[in-house]
């Protein structure tokens, strides 16, 4: 497990669960869950070589564009349904958030904070941020939506979802203090109200 956000969503997982984890790449986060929680899950992925990943790990995965919605699994299916640092590549933000919380009991968001002070750093130098969450030129990036830890939280009480717990994230360290200037990375576990 490369990644330090899987850390976090790896203890907000209890043991035994059922786990859906959309956009789910090589399969690695569930991989870990299944071998640490017991849990019985399934990665969406749309890339067939990552899809080929998942089949070499023994991760059971299903191929579905996740803009066209989740509509092959039916509602309650799983205790969690996970999108890490997806939500900014969707087109259908809402749509993909309202289905994640009809499938699964609770949702678990991992996004990138494009209000970390060194996006806006460069934001103020005249270009686009360029870093090792938006690794893309603007003209070639997959990310549609930015949004700051502040417009993630709105949304949220816009769309009456209950935020569970949060932790933001520089570095894989936990920020306590301005985490929308100092966090670069943020976990959200959100319920229905």
């Amino acid at each position: 497990m490369e990644r330090r956000d899987y850390e976090t969503i790896a203890t907000w997982i209890k043991p035994n669960g059922k786990v859906l984890d959309l956009g789910c790449g090589d399969g690695s986060l569930l991989y870990h869950l299944i071998g640490t929680k017991n849990v019985q899950g399934y990665g969406v992925e749309i890339d067939d070589a990552k899809i080929l990943s998942c089949i070499e790990r023994g991760v059971d995965v299903i191929q579905v564009d996740l803009e066209a919605g989740l509509s092959v699994f039916e509602s309650d299916s799983f205790d969690y349904v996970i999108l890490s640092q997806t939500l900014q590549a969707m087109r259908h933000t809402e749509r993909i958030v309202a289905e994640m919380l009809r499938v699964g009991r609770q949702a678990i968001v991992t996004l990138p904070n494009f209000g970390y002070w060194l996006n806006r750093w460069q934001l103020l130098a005249g270009h686009m941020p360029k870093s090792r969450e938006f690794p893309h030129h603007w003209y070639d990036t997959p990310n549609v939506h930015f949004c700051t830890l502040a417009d993630f939280e709105t949304f949220c009480d816009d769309k009456m979802i209950r935020i569970v717990e949060k932790r933001i994230l520089r570095g894989g360290n936990p920020v306590k203090i301005f985490p929308n200037l100092l966090g670069n990375l943020a976990l959200y576990r959100i319920e229905r109200s």
